[in-house]
């Protein structure tokens, strides 16, 4: 039992000085990702929608119109952007958040400002096209920012917090064990 707790005592000790940093960085780019609308990382627009969901225009169609307006936003080529014979180039698009009860269409685009361009899908106009600040948040919170490698550390991080709480409450409990085997009875009665 004591050689189990100086094992715990030492991967509780080194866990949580190695991993501190990206404990720290992971906790805070959580508690921010949590409240991204509130800190204005992500825009939001008040939309209603403007026709019923069956009247949708296709998602092709509405991926064009993003990527259109981005190039018209950035003075890129249309054609370069959208794709010259009509077909849309997806490399172009991260994701595409399809919200059918406030009637509108978010595109992410892949580019180093992360715009994203908001589109009513029943009508194609474009209510909204701007940067989005949390995608570096997300980044950073997963370990993506620094290439594909660091993503593991945040796994590793993770890894190494359920040990250091394992190990902690090993830590907390054994002692509080320990005590309870080890107390002498008291007296029954009045001698």
């Amino acid at each position: 039992m004591r050689q189990i707790s100086r094992a715990s005592f030492r991967i509780h000790l080194w866990l949580g000085v190695l991993s501190t940093v990206s404990l720290i960085v992971i906790a805070i780019t959580g508690v921010m990702l949590n409240h991204k609308r509130g800190l204005g990382f992500m825009p939001e627009v008040d939309h209603e929608p403007s026709s019923a969901f069956s009247n949708s225009v296709p998602l092709h169609d509405l991926a064009a119109i993003a990527l259109n307006e981005a190039a018209l936003r950035s003075g890129a080529d249309r054609e370069t952007i959208a794709g010259g014979n009509g077909d849309v180039d997806v490399g172009l698009i991260d994701r595409m958040d399809v919200r059918p009860r406030d009637g509108l269409v978010k595109v992410r685009l892949r580019d180093r400002a992360h715009t994203e361009v908001t589109v009513d899908i029943a009508s194609g106009a474009v209510l909204h096209t701007g940067r989005r600040s949390d995608v570096f948040l997300e980044q950073l919170h997963s370990g993506e920012v620094f290439g594909g490698p660091f993503v593991i550390l945040s796994d590793i991080a993770a890894i190494a917090l359920l040990l250091t709480l394992i190990t902690g409450y090993w830590l907390w409990l054994i002692p509080k064990l320990s005590k309870t085997h080890t107390r002498p009875a008291l007296p029954q009665g009045g001698e």
